[in-house]
Parts: C-alpha cells; sequence; structure tokens
C-alpha cells in the first residue's frame, strides 16, 4: 500500500508538528481544522517555529520553503477523500474523536488508512463507529513530534495486518522508531508516564516537598531530563487528567485515581504553560 496524501486532523501542536514531519520527508499534506483560520494558524506557527531554526543555524530556507509548499490548511472534512492517510490528532475526548471517525468514514476513499493520535484511548472503540475497523490503527507521536524519535503503533481488535505493516514501514521512513502496543488503556507510554506524574502531584498535594524540589530530586537523583511537575505543565494538566481517567476507568483499579489537586488546578484553568499558569508560572 503506497502512501502519497496525507490528512492531518487538528492544527495544533501536535497536529502540526505532524504535518511538519511528513511534509519534510515530500509527503502532500492537508492540514485540517474546523475553521480555516485554525489550519492557517497551525501554518503559521510552524513557519516561525522553522525560520527560529534557520537563525539559529540548524535549518537552510531552503529546507523550510519546500516543507510549508507541501502543506495545503484546509477545513472541509470532504477532502478526506483524496488522502492515503488520515491521522486524527484532535483533543483526547472520546465522543469527539468517535464523531470524527464517523465523518472520516464516510469521505475517506476505500483503503484509505484511518489512524488516530490518540494518547490513551482503545482503538477497538474508535474503530467500532466505522464499516471499515480492519483500517484503522493508533499512531501515536510524542511531544514535540519533529525532534522525539518514538511513535508508538497500537492496533485494534480488527486492524489488518497489512494496515499495520505499512504504518510501522511508513514510521521507518520519517526517521522514527515504532514500537507496537497491544490495545490497553494507556498504551505503554502513558501507562507508565501518567501515574508516576499523578503520584508526583500527590506528593506536592500531601506537603512532601514544593514542586521545584519534586522536579531536582527527579532530575538529579532519576537523571530525568525534565522532572515530572514540569513535563506535566508542558503537555497541559487537562490532558494528564484526562489520560488519568481513561486509566482508572479502563482498569477499575484506584491506583490510578487522579490525584484532587490535579482536577482542582483543571477546574481553575490553569492549565500548564499553554495557559500561563500550572505547577509553575510562565510569561
Amino acid at each position: 500500500m503506497k502512501t502519497k496524501t496525507i490528512m492531518v486532523i487538528g492544527a495544533g501542536q501536535m497536529g502540526s508538528g505532524i504535518a511538519e514531519v511528513f511534509a519534510a520527508k515530500g509527503y502532500v499534506v492537508l492540514l485540517h481544522d474546523q475553521k480555516q483560520e485554525l489550519s492557517q494558524a497551525g501554518v503559521d506557527g510552524m513557519e516561525k517555529r522553522l525560520q527560529r531554526l534557520v537563525d539559529k543555524g540548524y535549518m537552510e530556507q531552503t529546507d523550510v520553503t519546500s516543507t510549508l509548499a507541501q502543506i495545503t490548511p484546509i477545513s472541509d472534512m470532504r477532502q478526506a477523500a483524496a488522502a492515503d492517510l488520515i491521522i486524527e490528532a484532535a483533543t483526547e475526548n472520546v465522543d469527539i474523536k468517535k464523531l470524527i471517525f464517523k465523518e472520516l468514514d464516510r469521505y475517506a476513499k476505500e483503503g484509505a488508512i484511518l489512524a488516530t493520535n490518540t494518547s490513551s484511548l482503545p482503538i477497538t472503540d474508535l474503530a467500532s463507529v466505522t464499516n471499515r475497523p480492519e483500517a484503522v490503527i493508533g499512531m501515536h507521536f510524542m511531544n514535540p513530534v519533529p525532534r522525539m524519535k518514538l511513535i508508538e503503533i497500537i492496533r485494534g481488535l480488527a486492524t489488518s495486518e497489512e494496515v499495520f505493516q505499512t504504518i510501522e514501514t511508513l514510521s521507518y521512513q520519517l526517521d522514527k522508531v515504532p514500537v507496537c502496543s497491544e490495545d490497553f488503556p494507556g498504551f505503554v507510554s502513558n501507562r507508565i508516564l501518567m501515574p508516576m506524574i499523578n503520584e508526583a502531584v500527590f506528593t506536592l498535594y500531601e506537603g512532601v516537598a514544593t514542586a521545584e524540589d519534586i522536579d531536582t530530586v527527579m532530575k538529579l537523583g532519576m537523571n530525568h531530563p525534565m522532572g515530572p511537575l514540569t513535563l506535566a505543565d508542558f503537555i497541559g494538566l487537562d490532558t494528564c487528567l484526562s489520560i488519568m481517567n481513561v486509566l482508572h476507568e479502563g482498569f477499575g483499579d484506584d491506583k490510578y485515581r487522579p490525584c484532587p489537586l490535579l482536577k482542582k488546578y483543571v477546574q481553575a484553568g490553569w492549565l500548564g504553560k499553554k495557559a500561563g499558569r500550572g505547577f509553575f508560572q510562565y510569561e
């Protein structure tokens, strides 16, 4: 199965990063969001990031120009008919994702692969709203997409071997390292990462140490490049809470219970770096 045209749904940080990676490798990319201005904002943000790399001497201007030339911002879901691979990178909400997959099932051409960048939700459940569950697969990129090497590939119950092999091969072509996970809540990455972050929040909540000291322990004592609370701010506390809820509900085990402080911060709108405030404050 040859893949030439990619459609990415969601022009936020993850979606624009995925679009950039494919465009840099010469794929035709359709970057979709609900409104044309949102899709264009995704491209504009990408151009600014790439220009900073040029200014620092890490990229050539010609590479930026050629990458951006491969990307078309769109807002019409019907243009999915032109794509060989469609990657959904919308917010981590199962109802929203199911609505998207129902639409894709209506508009995508026969033989197209429907992938999701979900970081925790069951692939089998998302595939169940389509008439082509064999064509649905998880393709979980890490953030920031252009720099992180890993892609988690998750097969749903009905995902075909041909679709899996295509996505695995494609991952290598993107200079990524694919790792296969079974379709369990959180897969591998977030089943391990999110409980660690949640425990760090409990440590703060119980007054064991300050946020700065908790992060320092993990950076200097465990050689983590970033402390768990800083990482939570970077990911988005709403996303962390959503994933913890998926783990808690999916496994039915109280060891995955979200910390009350995490819930409170999300209720307050302290969502991390994107909101200017989370466990730390940002300008």
